[in-house]
C-alpha cells in the first residue's frame, strides 16, 4: 500500500508578463465551467511546450547519429 505524504508546494516566482487580448479570450473560453485557473491552463501550457522542445531535441540528436 502507498504511504501517504502530505504534499509539498512548489516555491514560485511572480512573473508579469503581457498576452495579447485575443489570446486571453481564447484560454478564458477554453476553461470557461471548468475547475481550472487562467494561471494553471498557462503552467500546464509552458510545461507541454517545454516537453514537446525536449522530445524534439531527443530526435534530432538521434537523427544526427
Amino acid at each position: 500500500m502507498k504511504k501517504f505524504k502530505i504534499p509539498s508546494i512548489p516555491p514560485t516566482t511572480n512573473k508579469c508578463i503581457r498576452f495579447p487580448n485575443n489570446i486571453i479570450q481564447q484560454v478564458e473560453k477554453a476553461i470557461e465551467g471548468k475547475d481550472c485557473t487562467f494561471t494553471a491552463f498557462v503552467i500546464e501550457a509552458v510545461r507541454t511546450a517545454l516537453e514537446n522542445l525536449e522530445e524534439e531535441k531527443q530526435e534530432e540528436a538521434k537523427r544526427k547519429s
